[in-house]
């Protein structure tokens, strides 16, 4: 199917209170800390589970793998990820309960304002120094100063990332690989205190929908042993913790075919310094006075594929939130976002590793925009 963009409209991100955003700040609400757009029950304990790449479409699609995540659909938040729906600016949303605009994490990779070179905002390498980079006080620093036990449960080499200390500063940190070895860290973390907030990452789920895909067999599995770990967890919880589960995006498969390079198109590289973002959300860093035909140029080849907007119209359309000064020249002079399952890509500057994976995301379509929030409430308030 090809549409033009003016037909098929975005899912646009919703960073006033209905997006992941808010997640955080809500549950650290519940905790008597703060406040927050969602309405949960108050608890002395709460444990906040991230699994990256659980998009809603694809939890509602393959719900017959997860019996403990399907019977928690009924009562499920339809949360919206924010753009572009990548990991780095989710986490980055979801760890200081601001819009894109205002964390300035724009995008998986983006250009260092006055520098002309990318980094990668996910493995943050040659990156600034990230509390310069992100500023704003995160909510696990709030909660913690506010006298709850606040921690964080992930592999050991998200300790002291630029990414964590960017967004999710502020809790102790316990590492752990195996998803048995986390939930059986949040669960010692969590009993520890009278007081508690537990943050688990799992990433393995994103991680076999790149590699494999996502309608593969493969991601079925991850996300059975997923949900047996989160009935485990549940299980065991105290009778005063809540549970929340949530995702950073979801996914959709592009075929190899279906994905240009720039490196090799010189029609759509005319005029254009550095390719930032990824596949499914570009940023494009035009050389100067060129963006007005880049985006021409890019509307003309690909409009009827996705939403090619320049940076004024992205931002004034609400894509990043309110966009503070010293961010707006991270972001791109053009932003795409594609709704047909194609990619563009710039094997210059892209790993050949990410260039091979099927599953990808960063648009704003459903698949990738929409994400659940599963919640219990501390059974001593149900």
């Amino acid at each position: 199917m090809t549409a033009g963009s003016d037909t098929v409209q975005p899912v646009l991100p919703a960073y006033d209170g209905g997006g992941l955003a808010g997640v955080l700040p809500s549950v650290a609400a519940s905790l008597g800390v703060g406040t927050g757009p969602l309405d949960l029950a108050p608890a002395r304990r709460a444990v906040v589970v991230l699994v990256d790449g659980l998009g809603m479409e694809l939890l509602r699609q393959r719900k017959g793998h997860a019996p403990f995540l399907r019977a928690l659909l009924a009562q499920a938040r339809d949360l919206r990820a924010g753009f572009p729906s990548t990991t780095a600016t989710s986490v980055g949303s979801f760890g200081t309960g601001l819009p894109p605009g205002a964390h300035g994490l724009t995008g998986y990779q983006v250009e260092i304002p006055g520098e002309g070179r990318l980094f990668n905002e996910l493995s943050w390498e040659g990156g600034p120094d990230p509390r310069t980079w992100q500023p704003e006080p995160t909510v696990l620093q709030r909660t913690a100063a506010a006298g709850v036990a606040t921690t964080m449960v992930a592999p050991a080499y998200f300790d002291g990332s630029g990414l964590t200390r960017a967004a999710l500063r502020g809790a102790a940190f316990r590492a752990a690989d195996a998803l048995e070895d986390r939930v059986d860290a949040t669960l010692s973390a969590v009993r520890k205190d009278s007081r508690a907030l537990v943050y688990l990452y799992w990433g393995e789920l994103d991680r076999t929908g790149h590699v494999h895909g996502c309608q593969s067999r493969q991601w079925g599995e991850e996300l059975e042993h997923i949900d047996r770990e989160l009935r485990r967890l549940s299980d065991r919880l105290p009778r005063d913790c809540s549970l929340t589960v949530v995702a950073d995006h979801g996914m959709i498969d592009i075929p190899m075919d279906a994905r240009i390079d720039v490196a090799h198109d010189g029609e759509l590289a005319s005029g254009v310094r550095l390719v930032g973002g990824e596949m499914r959300a570009l940023q494009l860093y035009c050389e100067q006075g060129a963006a007005a035909d880049v985006l021409a140029t890019w509307r003309g080849r690909l409009g009827a594929s996705g939403w090619i907007l320049s940076r004024e119209e992205a931002v004034g359309q609400g894509w990043f939130g309110p966009v503070q000064e010293r961010v707006m020249p991270r972001i791109g002079d053009v932003v795409v976002a594609f709704h047909e399952p194609v990619g563009v890509v710039d094997s210059r500057v892209m790993r050949p590793v990410v260039l091979g994976l099927l599953g990808q995301h960063g648009s704003l379509t459903p698949e990738e925009q929409n994400v659940p929030m599963l919640h219990l409430d501390a059974p001593d308030q149900r």
